[in-house]
């Protein structure tokens, strides 16, 4: 404590209180040193609710900014197939031709088959609708380097078209927006099936995945806004009618390129004959060098499995069947090497077919890579891995 002597001259007693009580308190009472307080209130779910929203109640379908701080109880994701235990996931190359049911999702199916054979990658060639079912490619592995080609093939689609009601979606999903009570005659349909084939504009349907401005036109549509696409020019080198059951129905089969919807022609098919028309029904047959007869069921799969690991994998397609339809060629091992490495190879002067475009090049029976054939010249565009592209017969004794 600071203190005055006599003369005036301040000093300071190192013995005094540095914390005197007050003079109304005895010493006893005085204030002591505060220690921080944890808080024991209890903060209810709907005050953390409204914390999380600004202080107000949440809107209906409104999510917290913070998962963490959601309330909701959570439902573990249901696995595919709670009966079969997960296993490390392998490399795996080929392809499955699936057929899908209608119900599900491409992205679904491609799940599910993954999970049976415990494959690392996965990829489909060509999204199916829920609606329709019919040919999936799911690649395994380096099979999923081959899948542009694959979609750049020509399909096979069969369907059924409904007159009378004309859909925002084109298909039986959506909501009616024009009707009819014209019904066209057979002769009738065989006559506007002529004005399909060849090269023709197509505008296709508001619910596509196209992008408009960064965004899919199928989200456009469902939030409301008019959904604008601009024709373009597809293919459609087969549109056949193929079967007639009633006076509201008919069963179409076409044979298109990449790009065509098959919504769009119903849709202007029924525009073409003064009524209105959607897809009712769709089956993709085939899928480039994929047909029909070799498709697979989900249930034949699971019980493939379910015999062991050999049932299972001879469903598995080796990887270069997808390529079939390309030009093949074969190579020496030295230049086999050079492509592997990304060098172009020279076959002018050799005794080799000369042409342009795409080929499928192997070496002893195994798949290399697929290049561009320019003026007598291979220039690599997908190199495979030489021990996993073996053809399966080879990989199994080697």
């Amino acid at each position: 404590m600071r203190t005055e002597d006599e003369a005036g001259v301040a000093t300071l007693d190192l013995n005094a209180d540095l914390n005197p009580a007050p003079a109304d308190l005895p010493a006893a009472d005085a204030p002591q040193a505060s220690t921080p307080q944890l808080s024991t209130q209890h903060v209810s779910a709907e005050d953390a609710r409204q914390s999380e929203f600004g202080g107000r109640a949440p809107r209906e379908g409104e999510r917290p900014r913070y998962k963490s701080a959601d309330p909701r109880p959570r439902t573990p994701r249901a696995p595919d197939d709670p009966e079969r235990p997960r296993l490390p996931k392998r490399d795996i190359d080929g392809w499955v031709l699936l057929d899908k049911p209608i119900g599900m999702t491409s992205t679904q199916a491609v799940s599910v088959v993954k999970r049976l054979f415990n494959a690392k990658k996965a990829g489909h060639a060509g999204t199916l609708d829920p609606l329709a079912s019919g040919c999936l490619p799911i690649a395994f592995g380096e099979a999923t380097k081959t899948v542009p080609y694959v979609m750049d093939g020509q399909k096979t689609y069969r369907f059924t078209v409904r007159f009378g009601t004309e859909m925002d979606t084109d298909d039986a999903e959506g909501t009616p927006v024009a009707t009819s009570d014209v019904r066209p005659s057979d002769e009738d349909i065989l006559d506007a099936l002529e004005q399909f084939r060849g090269e023709v504009m197509q505008v296709p349907p508001a619910y596509s995945a196209l992008k408009i401005a960064g965004a899919r036109a199928y989200d456009l549509a469902r939030e409301g806004e008019q959904v604008v696409l601009e024709a373009r020019p597809v293919v459609i080198h087969r549109l056949d009618l193929v079967a007639r059951p009633d006076a509201d129905h008919a069963v179409l089969e076409a044979e298109c390129g990449k790009g065509t919807y098959v919504r769009a022609i119903a849709r202007d098919l029924g525009r073409m004959l003064g009524t209105c028309g959607h897809v009712s029904m769709l089956r993709r047959a085939a899928v480039g060098a994929f047909l029909e007869e070799q498709l697979v069921t989900l249930d034949d799969l699971r019980a493939r499995a379910d015999a062991g690991e050999g049932p299972l994998f001879e469903a598995l397609d080796p990887l270069d069947c997808a390529l079939e339809d390309l030009p093949q060629l074969s190579v020496s091992p030295q230049d086999a090497h050079r492509l592997r490495c990304g060098q172009n190879v020279f076959l002018r002067g050799r005794d080799a077919p000369i042409f342009d475009g795409h080929v499928a090049v192997s070496c002893q029976g195994s798949l290399i890579a697929i290049g561009d054939m320019v003026e007598g010249e291979i220039r690599p565009h997908r190199v495979f891995n030489w021990s996993r592209a073996m053809p399966r017969a080879l990989r199994r004794t080697a």
